[in-house]
């Protein structure tokens, strides 16, 4: 067995002793830099959690990769080559350890602004917050934004950690300055309880024990306080919440419902409710890691057997029938912007919340806040970093409850649909009752009957192409031929609807989002009155595309990609728009200083080269007729 190695000869720590008290799960945190690898990885070696292979290690790693010319302590949890070379932190590292007293689970988050996405994470998991300061520095914008998020994620413990004390020669007025700016900050977040102790990972002054550098300072070293704070944990007496993760069915005579019951506990034979559909049945059989078990509590991982065969799909959340979630599909939320691409309100995205998915727009962006005086700011965007407050409306009802309440079943992340990309962390406030009172008026006459009527199906034609491309001309071209085959038509044209519907948006991407959302609601209504609606529209931007490809449904969206270079549209001109747009006149210009994505499988694509405005307007005709035939 090999030694474990420490600064001084104390006793081994044994786990007899750290049962006594609940595991502690705390996340560092702060700018980059301020030291937070060092100061986990010296706890670890003061409390001789380093094997001898391991210091051995450290020490060439030191003399290799360290930034200080002495053993690198960070070294211990910068386990990436990429976070080695660059002395940062990019990846959340996780580590156990345990003293005579506790045992506690930490988690190393980076530092720098373009990672905050994995501070978010390692803070949804923690109950206290290990917040760093260079004593040099004082607060700064991501130390302001750190506190935020681990406020928004519910953390209602905190450490201010002032390090780098060696550094300002151990000035007692310097760390009272940065406690006093914080505490002032802090007084409009929800920390019950905020522990100023100034430390020096570095040296170890005041981590395991108090520093004799800082006599003037009374309060208790970093590890004994991590070590008697008591964090309440009282899930197992919370309204009880189990997720579905698993549909298990491995024959006819078996069907189990996986998940980890995130709160409460649940016996046999006791009632559940499926939510959101409602359905009630008793626990038959509760089935453990160790086999069939009389109850579950709070984390444990369990499948659940039910007296009745009821409807129960991965997302549904297992409740009691007297303690129910609740139930909406228009929520307000806090989010944690984490992509490069800035937040659309309009643009559709998956919400996973639960195991499940379902698609979410934001309709409106309350406010953003400002992260050095939390005041909230008017905002029609999101961009890396920001935090803001938004409404969501989703494309079905979820079970939910306010996150507050419950970390696990009021959280969820936004991901682009089109990248597959992360893009926001969200924590639910309430539900939007008012959205949530009206429900869908039934329509006697139906889209089958209108369509008898018209002697054809309903379609939307959708022309897509830069502007000058020829998408206008075409759709003319297209609907007088329909008219003369007695289809009944309308047309939706990109600056025709902008000068009525649409004459509050500008061009900016929210704007343009927002102008195609628009157009797509309406283009819906025309179908369900049983009209062919061409819509002639830029459209920049895939995603909105797609938005209105799932709204109407049913086969009933024809793309329609007039493809012209941008060399062509530019020599042609017809507005003079692309000359006043490459003067600087105009701005977020398509094709300028404004991106378009082409469709990469449009129904139709539409090439001019040598043929004629009206010869690609035959091609569109005889292929809508196919298409609208009843």
């Amino acid at each position: 067995m090999e030694k474990r190695l420490g600064a001084t000869p104390a006793a081994q720590p044994t786990l007899l002793d750290a049962e006594t008290r609940l595991p502690l799960r705390f996340l560092t945190c702060g700018s980059v830099d301020d030291g937070k690898s060092t100061l986990i990885g010296r706890l670890l070696y003061e409390n001789h959690l380093v094997f001898d292979d391991h210091l051995a290690a450290l020490e060439r790693d030191s003399k290799k990769h360290g930034t200080t010319g002495a053993m690198d302590f960070a070294l211990l949890l910068d386990g990436l080559e990429a976070e080695r070379e660059q002395g940062i932190t990019i990846d959340v590292g996780y580590r156990y350890f345990s003293t005579r007293r506790r045992s506690f689970v930490v988690a190393d988050t980076p530092g720098h602004e373009q990672y905050t996405r994995n501070m978010a994470t390692g803070a949804s998991n923690a109950d206290l917050a290990l917040l760093l300061v260079d004593a040099r520095k004082g607060l700064l914008d991501q130390t302001r934004r750190h506190a935020i998020i681990a406020d928004m994620l519910g953390l209602r413990h905190l450490v201010l950690a002032v390090n780098k004390m060696d550094l300002v020669a151990f000035d007692e007025e310097k760390f009272k300055r940065i406690e006093d700016d914080f505490r002032t900050f802090a007084a409009n977040l929800g920390f019950g309880t905020i522990r100023a102790i100034p430390v020096s990972a570095r040296h170890g002054d005041n981590v395991s024990a108090s520093s004799a550098s800082m006599a003037w300072y009374r309060g208790p070293a970093l590890l004994p306080y991590l070590e008697e704070i008591e964090v309440d944990d009282d899930r197992v007496n919370q309204p009880f919440r189990m997720p579905v993760q698993l549909i298990s069915r491995p024959d006819m005579e078996f069907r189990g419902f996986g998940g980890t019951v995130a709160n409460g506990s649940i016996r046999v034979g006791d009632e559940v409710m499926v939510l959101p559909s409602g359905g009630t049945s008793r626990v038959k059989q509760i089935l453990g890691p160790g086999g069939e078990c009389e109850a579950a509590g709070a984390d444990d991982a369990v499948t659940l057997t039910l007296s009745d065969e009821i409807d129960v799909a991965r997302g549904d959340v297992l409740v009691q029938p007297h303690q129910r979630a609740q139930v909406a599909d228009h929520l307000a939320a806090h989010l944690v912007w984490m992509s490069e691409e800035k937040l659309l309100p309009g643009r559709s995205y998956l919400m996973k919340i639960n195991h499940g998915a379902v698609a979410a727009t934001v309709t409106a962006l309350k406010h953003r806040i400002d992260i050095n005086t939390l005041s909230k700011i008017a905002a029609k965007t999101l961009s890396l970093n920001d935090i803001g407050v938004c409404n969501l409306s989703l494309s079905r009802k979820i079970a939910f409850d306010a996150y507050r309440e419950n970390r696990d079943t009021g959280s969820f992340i936004l991901i682009d649909r089109y990248t597959n990309e992360t893009i926001a962390a969200g924590m639910i406030d309430f539900a939007l009752w008012r959205a949530g009172n009206i429900r869908h008026q039934h329509i006697a006459v139906t889209g089958a009957e209108r369509s008898q009527l018209m002697g054809h199906k309903p379609l939307v034609l959708w022309f897509t192409g830069l502007s000058g491309a020829g998408k206008s001309t075409i759709a003319n071209l297209v609907e007088t031929r329909l008219h003369a085959l007695g289809v009944h038509t309308t047309t939706l044209d990109g600056d025709n609807v902008r000068l009525a519907l649409n004459r509050d948006l500008g061009f900016t991407e929210p704007d343009r989002v927002e102008n195609i959302r628009r157009v797509g609601e309406v283009a819906k209504l025309m179908t369900e009155a049983g009209l062919v609606v061409l819509c002639s529209f830029i459209s920049p931007f895939r995603a909105e595309r797609r938005m209105v490809r799932e709204l109407v449904a049913g086969g009933m969206f024809i793309e329609v990609f007039v493809d012209t270079p941008l060399e062509t549209c530019i020599a042609r001109d017809p507005k003079g728009l692309y000359r006043r747009a490459m003067a600087g006149e105009i701005r977020n210009f398509t094709g300028v200083d404004q991106a378009y994505e082409p469709p990469e499988h449009p129904e139709l694509r539409l090439v001019a080269r040598d043929t004629s405005p009206q010869d690609l307007a035959d091609q569109v005709v005889a292929h809508v007729i196919k298409q609208i035939a009843l």
